[in-house]
């Protein structure tokens, strides 16, 4: 009876640990560039997963700068009025899961292409801020040019104290005035991690946990990453939630360089935030 007792609590411990995360931020803060307004409409998701993700593991007031439509030059695959469409989902995405999870109250979201000079001042004071004990991690979920316009005009001195996060080539190659090379140019340290579409781009039905959840936080969060599924621009996003750019977040929360998960996946997102939502 003690062996089967104790194989019991055995499995117990395994079960807990194997599904909750470690919250392990390194020191410093974090800004996020986002795209959205692109073909590509992922960063709906991405971005309502990476706010909550936040404000689920109590790091909400670490986010110093949140901007998104990053993509500055219009591509012919998406039209004006679709352009339009996805800079008011993209602001939504950020207002409506920031108030509705809460404590992003002092925190402005900017549209990137819309007030660009606004977001590279916001960006370029979060440089600037920088040191050793405090530097800055810029999480690059879209193209690269709002970053290095941030780093051309913010103090060289501060660059060593700067930290960007990539996952994917499409987004460090995609820039109308940057390269990707002429950004780590600035002296900046690239934090680059795998491909986060592996595990965090799945058909949608791994998410009918949220969609299904009695709290309207994450059914928000469910909702908002349907729209990009639901999407007429692209075909690529059907029947699939995609919030792969949080996959950098998460990352950042449960340790980063110091063992942060570099391939997190779908129960790991729902481990952090239903493990908030439980506990209020």
């Amino acid at each position: 009876m003690k062996k089967i007792s104790l194989l019991f609590f055995t499995v117990l411990i395994v079960h807990f640990w194997s599904n909750a995360q470690t919250i392990n931020p390194p020191v410093g803060r974090l800004a996020i560039v986002a795209d959205g307004n692109s073909p590509d409409p992922d960063d709906l998701g991405g971005t309502a997963v990476s706010i909550a993700l936040l404000r689920a593991s109590g790091l909400e007031g670490r986010l110093v700068h949140y901007s998104h439509s990053c993509d500055l030059v219009k591509v012919k695959k998406i039209s004006a009025a679709a352009e339009r469409e996805r800079h008011a989902l993209m602001q939504a995405s950020c207002e409506v899961t920031a108030r509705r999870w809460g404590g992003f109250e002092s925190l402005k979201f900017l549209d990137a292409k819309w007030n660009m000079e606004e977001t590279i001042f916001d960006l370029k004071k979060a440089i600037n801020a920088s040191t050793q004990e405090d530097p800055l991690w810029i999480v690059e979920a879209g193209e690269p040019d709002i970053i290095g316009f941030a780093l051309a005009e913010s103090d060289p001195k501060k660059h060593q104290f700067v930290k960007v996060i990539t996952h994917h080539p499409a987004n460090d190659n995609a820039g109308d005035f940057y390269t990707w090379q002429q950004i780590l140019d600035f002296g900046v340290e690239e934090v680059r991690i795998p491909d986060q579409n592996t595990y965090l781009k799945v058909p949608e039905q791994q998410f009918d946990w949220a969609k299904n959840h009695p709290d309207a936080r994450v059914q928000w969060v469910w909702l908002i990453g349907k729209a990009a599924e639901l999407d007429d621009v692209v075909k690529f996003q059907k029947g699939r939630y995609d919030c792969s750019d949080a996959g950098m977040v998460l990352y950042w929360i449960t340790g980063a360089t110091n063992g942060g998960l570099k391939e997190g996946k779908v129960e790991d997102v729902k481990n952090i935030l239903l493990g908030y939502i439980d506990k209020m």
